[in-house]
């Protein structure tokens, strides 16, 4: 079962003091392109969840969050109650000293002075990591989940797209016997046109020969049948198949085309449009396979 490179997992949690909350995001990029935020609080565990991400998601263009919201009446920002009152003193005994108007806004003023607010550092001790890298697991389980999701709905897409491909290759069969009579009198006809020309019968059917050989498909429509199973194949063989499938729907891609360039017959290359048609829309969503 192919997987998807684009997912979502949220998840969330309330210790003793605070709530936190990680989300995920992943669409679909050639490597692992990683974008990792989290709050100084927790950044000296930032490697183990770069590890775990590379690990668990592969590949994909992944955006990781972690938000904290403060729970009740603590914060980590206190007021340094005698500073802010040394400050206040001074600014009113210089004003009247100066002779000039106190400030209007007393606090907008004072909590700007240097060293009002002080930061009292928060300590991560290892219960408290253990409940944040539960949250972090579940949020990157409902990714993958997310991931698996997407993946089914592709492979049936695939899965479709492959069989309308070779319905389209049976359509091309009775066109083939058809054609070559109608090349074989095309030029028998601009022969005749010409007055007095006489030509050897014998070496004209072996010059038809080698001209009927030169468009024959059925090589081509071999390796393609060959290529379309092989897909299949592989999409069923496990996830992390997506570079491969895209090797294999290039190689369809030539094969279609060579058919294209040989038809020389209308109702076939309109045929061979349309296989041309269902492949870019394999070609469009295998960017997304893992």
């Amino acid at each position: 079962m192919i997987q998807s490179m684009t997912g979502f997992g949220k998840a969330s949690t309330e210790l003793d003091k605070r709530k936190v909350t990680v989300e995920i995001k992943s669409l679909n990029s050639k490597q692992l392109d990683l974008s990792v935020r989290m709050p100084n609080l927790y950044k000296e565990n930032e490697m183990w969840v770069r590890n775990l991400l590379s690990r668990k998601l592969e590949r994909g263009k992944v955006d990781f969050l972690i938000y904290v919201e403060n729970i009740g009446n603590e914060t980590p920002n206190q007021i340094n109650q005698n500073l802010l009152e040394g400050y206040y003193k001074q600014i009113k005994e210089s004003a009247e000293r100066l002779g000039i108007e106190t400030p209007t806004d007393w606090f907008q003023t004072l909590l700007r002075l240097p060293d009002v607010l002080k930061y009292e550092s928060q300590e991560v001790d290892a219960e408290e990591w253990n409940a944040v890298s539960r949250v972090i697991d579940d949020a990157v389980k409902q990714l993958l989940d997310f991931r698996k999701q997407e993946g089914a709905m592709l492979q049936k897409l695939f899965e479709e797209k492959i069989s309308n491909i070779a319905s389209l290759l049976n359509e091309i069969e009775p066109y083939e016997a058809e054609r070559v009579d109608k090349i074989k009198v095309r030029i028998t006809e601009a022969l005749q046109k010409i007055e007095d020309f006489d030509y050897d019968k014998n070496r004209f059917e072996q010059e038809m020969i080698y001209y009927i050989e030169k468009l024959d498909i059925n090589e081509e429509k071999s390796r393609l049948t060959n290529h379309l199973n092989y897909f299949l194949e592989t999409m069923k063989s496990g996830s992390g198949q997506g570079k491969k499938l895209g090797f294999i729907s290039q190689e369809m891609g030539r094969e279609i085309n060579t058919m294209g360039s040989k038809s020389n017959h209308a109702e076939m290359q309109q045929i061979v449009v349309r296989m041309k048609d269902e492949l870019e829309q394999i070609k469009e969503q295998v960017l997304n396979v893992l």
